[in-house]
């Protein structure tokens, strides 16, 4: 029986997220799907990728991860089927696949879209289905679609680095309104090199240690910890981060005036010493 991940920015206010689900079990009833999140902020990949990158190698080998977040960024002339660290992924040709891996992915495949079909949601739902159906109902990869297809590439969000700092990204803020970073715990120790270091934020906000739960605080002060993915997270014990800073999901898309001005709203940065 295939284990069936679903992630998506179709949200839950109407009929859609239902309807993915109802084509698949028309595929193969035996389906076990799994809803990993439909609240991506819409085209959001940064924020996409993390979520799923960090869901995906936690289930069982040979997963299915379907990941439907901005499947029309461009008029798709195939979808991805990719195998990766013994985890499937399925995806738009839209950049995404090599944002979620930050590394090449061992196989991809391209799924062919039929021509005379109405290119929507549901279809590459079925598309999807269909090839999952295949593989787990004993296909070989080369029999579904094309082999070693090209496809579209975008570069993972990385923080900027420096002998004397590291400044990240806010990648994601949870439903505790918590501020997830784009630096990873390997990536703060390997700047540190041991040494003393300042956290700083929105210009004044600085944090000077990394604390292991929410609970090392008082009720009400701000944090620094790294999360269960390794992430480093800025919190407030029993209160929203987010809110109370001011702080925003970056935007890859910052191209005007105004939106330069606005990133230090986005954006943490560690001094070492």
């Amino acid at each position: 029986m295939a284990i069936i991940t679903l992630t998506s920015d179709i949200g839950l206010q109407d009929y859609l997220t239902g309807a993915v689900k109802g084509q698949l079990l028309q595929i193969d009833p035996a389906f076990n799907i799994v809803d990993i999140t439909h609240q991506i902020s819409p085209f959001n990949f940064p924020q996409a990728a993390y979520i799923c990158r960090n869901a995906i190698y936690n289930f069982p080998d040979h997963t299915f991860h379907i990941v439907m977040v901005n499947l029309f960024e461009r008029r798709p002339e195939q979808l991805l089927l990719a195998f990766h660290r013994n985890q499937y992924i399925l995806c738009a040709d839209n950049g995404l696949l090599s944002m979620i891996l930050e590394e090449s992915p061992e196989i991809v495949i391209g799924l062919p879209l039929d021509k005379l079909e109405y290119r929507n949601t549901l279809y590459c739902t079925k598309v999807f289905g269909k090839a999952i159906y295949d593989i787990n109902n004993g296909k070989r990869l080369t029999e579904i679609g094309e082999a070693d297809t090209s496809f579209n590439e975008k570069n993972p969000l990385k923080p900027l680095l420096s002998d004397s700092w590291i400044e990240g990204q806010i990648i994601y803020i949870d439903n505790f309104e918590n501020v997830v970073v784009n630096i990873t715990r390997e990536q703060f120790e390997a700047q540190r090199k041991g040494r003393s270091f300042n956290i700083v934020f929105k210009r004044d906000e600085v944090i000077e240690k990394i604390c292991e739960t929410y609970a090392d605080v008082p009720e009400g002060e701000k944090l620094a910890m790294f999360n269960a993915a390794g992430y480093l997270e800025i919190a407030i014990n029993k209160g929203n981060a987010a809110g109370l800073f001011g702080l925003q999901g970056y935007l890859e898309q910052a191209q005007n005036a105004y939106l330069q001005n606005r990133l230090f709203y986005q954006t943490v940065k560690i001094f070492f010493g």
